[in-house]
């Protein structure tokens, strides 16, 4: 039987700084690396923060649907394209 150290160990999280703090902070880093646009990280992080989680969550299920050569443009069209359509409602 193995120990839970042991098994910890195989499932280790990558921990990106120790500078991240709260939870919007985790969540635009992991969707940095998600899209695999790590220069734009500031940028998701603020994102994160300021718009609706349900906004940037359809976004996300978007892009992981689609096959495209720049996750990071995607998405952000995505979210532009969601934001006017909550406004128009």
């Amino acid at each position: 039987m193995a120990t839970i150290g042991s098994i910890l160990e195989r499932f280790a999280v990558d921990e990106p700084d120790n500078r991240i703090t709260r939870e919007f902070q985790d969540y635009g880093y992991r969707l940095a690396v998600e899209l695999n646009d790590m220069a734009h990280k500031a940028l998701y992080i603020k994102m994160a923060k300021e718009t609706p989680r349900e906004i940037l969550e359809q976004a996300r299920t978007f892009i992981l649907d689609a096959n495209a050569r720049n996750r990071g443009r995607l998405f952000m069209w995505k979210v532009s394209e969601l934001k006017k359509e909550r406004k128009q409602k």
